[in-house]
């Protein structure tokens, strides 16, 4: 009686007390049981590394956070507060259920995508069948992790009325209001169908190297609403999903990572080809890069200066293929050098005869004299024998319109009148 009696007291005089212990009481048997859970969880798993044993170390905190929420939830009708706080209460409760129910199913999904991603290696050259189902997990796993997330958020929102209300007449008028939800979500939807798409059909695949807007690199990550591309300079090109279900691309590594590398080479007409397509082979053939099943030289073209040789070379990959192909080029060239240097492209110029060179005009005479022998010579005119020592005069170059007479003297000029018609 007494103790009941203090109780009763304490009751009075702090009404939140009841349903304090009430919740302490309830987390406190939540967090038992979840103890108890685990523990004989633990004891039945034979293995260590086994998924439920990883699965339960994963989830520790979001099952114990499960746990206590539910416990409140539960009790939650119990306790004795006001309808608002009450409904408040039940809510928030709710909510932090749903949330940590969604926490725990994306903990799991990615455990599961990392337990099968972990059978397969992507660090070897033949990885074909590794790259497709890592890529078919990734897609997988990243579009799940969005429904997870769309569906944990709709279902903590339809815990309001308001929501709820709003989402039926929704769902009910299916008109204008529809239609706009529709095509404000289109790119969301979009990219999650897209995602299924490549999951499925896998146009590309993780580590696939591609050609995308005129840029060479690998398929670095598939997210769940874009694509990741590491480029050959390292920078990265970000490609929403959608753009390798709609857009035409290239994709070098879709069957197998092999892959035949061109060379090209400008030479003379006086180049022997055999012996050119001799030593070429020999080249490719020597280096380790090469795979050992296509080799070809050819003459593709020829112009009016060189003629074009290509040699064909197979690899084992994309990278392995550049590098055997700078290879056989310099090798090639340095052959060229050193043994046709004659066969390195030039220019050609054929004359067909001699050139006439006109003669060069007689010289100018300078005296008289010179210029009377001259003239015996053709018979123009007789000149008389004083003027033949006097030098010629310099011709005197004129540009423009020739200048104009000189002006007739008169004399002295005239004095000025002094006025009147006399004088003194």
């Amino acid at each position: 009686m007494m103790l009941q009696g203090a109780l009763l007291g304490w009751t009075s005089r702090l009404p939140f007390l009841p349903n304090l212990l009430t919740i302490l009481i309830a987390v406190t048997f939540a967090l038992a049981l979840h103890w108890l859970i685990v523990k004989l969880v633990r004891r039945l798993s034979q293995r260590s590394d086994s998924f439920l044993t990883r699965a339960l170390r994963r989830t520790r905190g979001p099952t114990r956070l499960a746990f206590v929420v539910l416990a409140m939830v539960i009790v939650a009708p119990t306790l004795s507060l006001e309808p608002f706080w009450s409904l408040m209460f039940q809510r928030t409760a709710t909510m932090l259920l749903i949330l940590t129910i969604g926490w725990i199913f994306s903990v799991v999904t990615s455990l599961a995508a990392e337990r099968v991603n972990s059978r397969y290696r992507l660090d070897v050259e033949d990885n074909l069948r590794a790259r497709q189902h890592v890529t078919q997990v990734r897609v997988l796993h990243r579009t799940v992790q969005t429904l997870i997330v769309l569906f944990t958020v709709g279902a903590m929102l339809l815990t309001f009325e308001s929501v709820q209300r709003y989402g039926v007449s929704l769902l009910a008028s299916a008109g204008a209001a529809g239609l706009v939800v529709g095509l404000a979500a289109r790119p969301v939807f979009a990219n999650l169908i897209a995602g299924v798409q490549i999951a499925l059909t896998q146009p590309i695949r993780i580590d696939d190297v591609v050609i995308v807007e005129d840029e060479w690199g690998w398929i670095e990550e598939i997210r769940a609403t874009y694509v990741t591309i590491r480029l050959w300079d390292w920078r990265r090109l970000v490609v929403p999903l959608s753009y390798f279900i709609e857009q035409p691309f290239q994709n070098w590594t879709r069957d197998s990572a092999s892959i035949i590398g061109v060379v090209m080479w400008h030479v003379d007409y006086t180049m022997p080809i055999d012996r050119f397509r001799e030593r070429a082979t020999e080249i490719i053939k020597a280096s380790s890069l090469w795979d050992g099943n296509v080799v070809n030289v050819q003459v593709v073209d020829v112009s009016e200066r060189t003629i074009q040789v290509r040699g064909l070379m197979s690899a084992r990959t994309s990278p392995i293929a550049w590098d055997l192909r700078c290879e056989v080029r310099e090798k090639v060239l340095a052959w060229i050098q050193a043994e046709y240097p004659q066969c390195l492209p030039r220019h050609r110029a054929e004359i067909g005869g001699e050139m006439q060179v006109p003669a060069a005009p007689p010289p100018r005479p300078q005296t008289r004299e010179e210029q009377r022998a001259a003239d015996d010579e053709t018979h123009l005119f007789d000149s008389s024998p004083e003027a033949d020592a006097e030098p010629l005069p310099e011709p005197v170059e004129r540009h423009g319109p020739p200048a104009p007479p000189p002006e007739r003297a008169e004399g002295p000029p005239r004095p000025p009148r002094t006025g009147g018609q006399g004088g003194d």
